[in-house]
């Protein structure tokens, strides 16, 4: 199905789609799992109902035939760049494409919005995800950042770094 534009009324899928994607007993079906990094929500419906409140930030989702939604991505507009977050896939469909169609509709979204560097933050530690991005044309800018001491996105159980990615388009 195509990727569009989330609206408000899709927050209470949506919140149930991210924190399903990362955190729980659910996301361990799934290869992107942060269950075993962090405790705690990785988003909650105030949050999400603030984003569409910010003209900066659009949430793009895939759904499947029935209209669901099994796969997100958050855009803010951080001029020069595009920032890209709450990347969430099912972790029942991940690895059918999903992923891929919702990176390929953030760079449409970036090119509309003449902007030609996107950028993201992944935990340092998660080899295989930052694998992922890299295949997809992402690199190591060289960056590292804590990680958010609001406990909003989750209790680390460890110490945790994010690596900042970008790439051109």
């Amino acid at each position: 199905m195509p990727v569009t534009k989330a609206i408000q009324t899709d927050v209470p899928e949506l919140n149930v789609l991210v924190n399903s994607a990362y955190r729980g007993e659910t996301s361990k079906q799934g290869w992107t799992t942060e269950a075993n990094l962090l405790d705690g929500l990785r988003i909650d419906e105030e949050t999400l109902n603030g984003y569409f409140d910010d003209p900066s930030i659009t949430i793009l989702k895939n759904t499947d035939e029935n209209g669901s939604i099994n796969g997100c991505v958050y855009l803010e507009l951080r001029a020069p760049k595009l920032y890209i977050g709450m990347f969430s896939v099912s972790p029942v469909l991940q690895g059918k494409g999903i992923g891929r169609d919702l990176l390929l509709a953030a760079e449409t979204h970036a090119k509309q919005a003449n902007i030609n560097t996107l950028t993201m933050t992944v935990i340092s530690i998660r080899h295989e995800l930052i694998s992922w991005y890299e295949r997809r044309g992402y690199k190591a800018t060289g960056e590292m950042q804590p990680f958010h001491v609001e406990k909003k996105f989750g209790v680390a159980r460890q110490p945790i770094e994010l690596v900042v990615l970008e790439k051109s388009i």
